[in-house]
């Protein structure tokens, strides 16, 4: 029998309260425990940002330029990324289950480029993204699209079914190329996208009104990086987003389609996490770049 514990000493420290701790994402105080720990895996809780990194392009269009080889290519980048956008199959087949950083699995798919893209379905299961070990689940939703109503649907089948398992949903709303991405549109999507459930929603930045568009949706938005910029537009597009509230970025072909992925990458880092202007970001970025260049290739 184990010894019994007679100790007079015990110290309940009865004059200070339990502290309870606020989730520090917005819209999330609520969330069951699990839900929480996976959003804090993927947004840091010191400055309640994220960089994510996209490589989830091949899911629609192939071996996109600069994720040929994403064993290659794209694995030196992971540590300096706060998270990871991909699909299950590129998870499996070329990420090592070492991984720290967070990540988030794309979870609708169907058509490739030669199809109309909104006409997506769900393409994984929940099971399947705790298997795995995700921090969350991505749905494509295509307000406005022809297959408006489809999308929607597949994401909020994906948020009932996330909330009996801890699991977030990441709502992207993708605006194809007929619809407009003013913050008009945008304040919907993401509105929307909110309103059914995700915790966290993935919208593209408009010049005008952008502050509006996160002042009106209640959880964290993530700005998606969209087509290649020279890299101090990326930047100052990157600075102006997270000035105008949003929770981080989630960039793909601005940094791995970059001449120095991981100079830029970092740069990036200094912009949402360290509060670097997009001109102090860029010095960032020819500095690593240019120390890159000076080490010598391994033999």
């Amino acid at each position: 029998m184990p010894e019994a514990d007679a100790t007079e000493s015990k110290q309940f420290h009865a004059d200070v309260p339990q502290a309870s701790e606020h989730f520090f994402l917005k819209g999330s105080a609520a969330y069951d425990w699990g839900m929480q720990n996976r959003l804090a895996r993927i947004f840091r809780p010191a400055s309640g940002h994220t960089v994510m990194l996209a490589i989830d392009h091949g899911y629609f269009q192939g071996p996109t330029t600069g994720l040929e080889r994403i064993d290659l290519n794209i694995l030196p980048l992971v540590p300096y990324a706060d998270a990871l956008m991909l699909t299950r199959g590129a998870l499996r087949s070329m990420v090592p289950p070492t991984i720290q950083q967070g990540f988030v699995v794309r979870a609708s798919g169907g058509p490739s480029i030669l199809k109309e893209l909104s006409n997506e379905q769900l393409a994984m299961d929940v099971d399947d993204a705790l298997r795995l070990g995700a921090s969350a689940m991505a749905v494509q939703v295509y307000v406005g699209g022809e297959f408006e109503t489809q999308t929607v649907h597949n994401m909020t089948m994906l948020v009932d079914e996330g909330y009996k398992r801890g699991m977030p949903v990441l709502g992207v709303t993708a605006v194809g190329k007929d619809l407009a991405r003013d913050a008009r549109y945008l304040g919907l999507a993401t509105r929307i996208c909110a309103e059914l459930g995700a915790q966290i929603v993935k919208t593209y930045y408009c010049a005008e009104g952008f502050e509006k568009v996160t002042a009106g949706c209640p959880v964290p938005i993530v700005m998606a990086g969209g087509k290649k910029l020279p890299e101090l537009e990326a930047l100052e597009m990157a600075y102006n987003a997270i000035a105008e509230g949003a929770a981080g970025v989630d960039m793909g072909r601005n940094i791995f389609q970059s001449d120095a992925p991981i100079a830029m990458l970092r740069a990036v880092r200094a912009v949402v996490h360290d509060g670097f202007t997009a001109q102090q970001a860029f010095e960032v970025y020819e500095a690593v770049r240019r120390d890159s260049a000076l080490v010598p290739a391994a033999v």
